[in-house]
């Protein structure tokens, strides 16, 4: 079974996350949403809850875990049993900042493969910022989420 990690602050997890995740799982058997973790940065949404954001929206998909980690992604692939790190692009910046991170992980771990996936355009410009700003000014951002993500049981706008 080909296991891909497809790790992420995810804050939240928006349409574009969610169509990389539908092209990974053209590929892959199995693949693993990783909510990473990182104490020293505050997030929007509490990492569980951000958890609880990706379930909602994948609970159709029986190839699809979801999980936290904290540390380095190459850790979390050798501890969930993942041979590929996913990593979605929707800029050619996307693309600078991660073919470093990837070379990195190389380095690293050379047992493990990162694939770089692009985001539909017609979702490349959605960002967890943009999110982030239209829910905390009240708008609507549901077509900026998967279908059925009710995000704003989530928030309470504090």
């Amino acid at each position: 079974m080909r296991t891909a990690l497809f790790p992420g602050s995810f804050d939240p997890f928006t349409i574009g996350h969610y169509e990389v995740l539908e092209s990974a799982l053209k590929i892959f058997d199995k693949v693993i949403v990783a909510v990473g973790y990182n104490s020293a940065k505050k997030g929007f949404f509490a990492p569980q809850t951000r958890v609880e954001i990706i379930k909602q929206a994948t609970a159709h998909l029986p190839n699809v875990e979801v999980c936290s980690y904290s540390g380095l992604t190459i850790d979390a692939c050798r501890n969930l049993g993942a041979s590929v790190i996913v990593r979605g692009l929707r800029t050619t910046a996307d693309f600078e900042m991660e073919s470093v991170i990837a070379q990195a992980n190389t380095k690293l771990a050379p047992e493990i493969s990162t694939v770089f996936l692009p985001a539909c355009g017609e979702y490349s410009f959605v960002s967890s910022t943009i999110v982030r700003d239209v829910l905390i000014h009240k708008g609507d951002v549901s077509q900026f989420l998967p279908k059925g993500v009710q995000i704003e049981k989530f928030y309470t706008g504090e």
